[in-house]
């Protein structure tokens, strides 16, 4: 058989054991979070039947599902006049039943309303897991990647979406992040604009357009929205609104007098108002509300589906797309026959979050390290007083390991420095008789001879300070 060279499928990426520390910091930092706040873990199969996924992201994204073929001769059954047609889109369901999930969300809801009777509402969960779609890679775009979704359904209350900001600003903030917003705004306010305007049938184009104003500025999106259908007398009334300044009061209290014609658009005020004081109730330092949530009438994500309360978060350390976002939606499971759920949820982007990490260097300096103490193996003949050692700091919740075989001390040492391990013990013939250990720090040279008790001290207070 003639070797294939080894390549990787475009659009994935091996992670290094080093990568993969710093991947799992982010992960067991969000889980630590999120299991305060109440929230429980859950995981939902790779593959979803492709009827699940189908249907449920538009035409675009079933374009980006990934199908898997089915076992067998997957052709056997196709029809003859689809194969001679080679029409694809028609072929699909004929010869492939299963399809990689193409996000947590609609799995989410398929469990939920498989799992209705054996759940108690509001359901909180929390998910952390790959997903996969058949998008064209680029920088920071990947094929396969994990999302972190938070999402709590069954309850109305807006205290659900407070408790989502405070999430992010604690979750940032213990991964190191200080300069960051979280932007809210909602459905119904973006409703309330367009029902003002006299054109509720051309919400989804006036809101593309102003979402676009970080990028093309507000010429841009007056240009825009012209060719969209609006008329000046409509850019007047609106330019105001997109240019809201102030505080996040001034805000609220300017859009009051603006929308005063839409109770959809004043509804949408309140929720904000109601948001904005569980936030006030729970942030007993008041720094969330001060310095990091921000309305923002420009937000406008997922509104084939959101219908209340929605989220962006972007950091301001690093250039950067947003790092997180969300909302509420109304009917998550009526898609697959359970009506009038409603639910609210966020997620972290993982990856973009790693990448703001690692530039601004806020990954801990031991993440690297999972070995803590490597022992050197000098001679077959010691390694029966050595290797009880190995288990003992095992047994005392010290990461450690014996070098396998007897080597050389400078490729032991080239071993150590090349895993990050911070501490290794010299057991020779000498330390033997004298019932000793040379413990050297590989970071700072220094080695000192103790006994073993002494070493496991000396080992355990340093990586307590580390």
């Amino acid at each position: 058989m003639a070797q294939v060279k080894p390549t990787l499928a475009k659009g994935t990426r091996d992670f290094s054991p080093i990568e993969m520390e710093k991947r799992n910091h982010i992960f067991n930092t969000l889980r630590v979070i999120f299991r305060k706040y109440g929230y429980n873990e859950i995981q939902t199969p790779s593959f979803e039947n492709l009827a699940t996924l189908t249907g449920k992201y538009g035409e675009e994204g079933d374009r980006l599902i990934f199908k898997i073929l089915n076992s067998g001769d997957y052709l056997a059954k196709a029809s003859e006049s689809l194969l001679a047609d080679k029409n694809s889109l028609k072929l699909v369901p004929q010869i492939s039943e299963k399809a990689l999930r193409y996000d947590l969300t609609v799995p989410f809801a398929r469990y939920v309303v498989m799992h209705q009777n054996d759940i108690s509402l509001p359901f909180k969960r929390f998910q952390i897991q790959p997903v996969w779609r058949a998008d064209r890679p680029q920088r920071g775009r990947y094929r396969e990647f994990y999302q972190c979704d938070v999402d709590v359904v069954g309850s109305t209350s807006l205290l659900n979406e407070a408790e989502f900001v405070l999430i992010y600003h604690e979750a940032l903030r213990a991964l190191g992040l200080q300069d960051f917003d979280i932007k809210i705004n909602n459905r119904k306010i973006l409703s309330g604009i367009a029902e003002v305007l006299g054109k509720p049938e051309l919400i989804v184009d006036m809101t593309v357009a102003i979402d676009k104003l970080d990028k093309i500025g507000l010429e841009g999106v007056n240009k825009e929205l012209l060719e969209r259908g609006f008329t000046d007398q409509d850019l007047t009334v609106l330019e105001p609104i997109i240019l809201l300044s102030g505080t996040n009061t001034e805000k609220l209290e300017a859009l009051k007098t603006v929308l005063a014609s839409s109770s959809v658009g004043l509804a949408g005020v309140a929720e904000l108002e109601e948001v904005f004081a569980y936030i006030a109730a729970l942030d007993t330092t008041g720094e969330v509300l001060s310095n990091a949530v921000e309305v923002d009438i420009t937000l406008a994500r997922g509104l084939n589906y959101y219908t209340g309360c929605i989220f962006e978060v972007k950091t301001n350390e690093v250039q950067m797309g947003s790092i997180g976002g969300g909302g509420r939606y109304d009917d998550l499971t009526g898609m697959f026959g359970l009506k009038n759920l409603t639910g609210v949820g966020v997620s972290f982007g993982a990856d973009r979050i790693y990448d703001v990490l690692e530039e601004l260097g806020l990954f801990p300096e031991q993440s690297s390290a999972t070995t803590q103490v490597l022992i050197c193996n000098f001679e077959k003949n010691l390694e029966r007083h050595t290797l009880p050692m190995v288990n003992r700091l095992r047994e005392q919740g010290v990461a450690a390991e014996m070098y396998p075989e007897p080597s050389k001390l400078k490729k032991q040492m080239s071993y150590a420095n090349g895993k990050g391990i911070p501490f290794v013990w010299l057991v020779g013939e000498e330390e033997v008789n004298t019932n000793t250990i040379a413990v050297k720090d590989m970071k700072t040279g220094e080695q000192v001879t103790l006994d073993e008790s002494a070493a496991v001290e000396k080992i355990r207070s340093s990586l307590s300070q580390a």
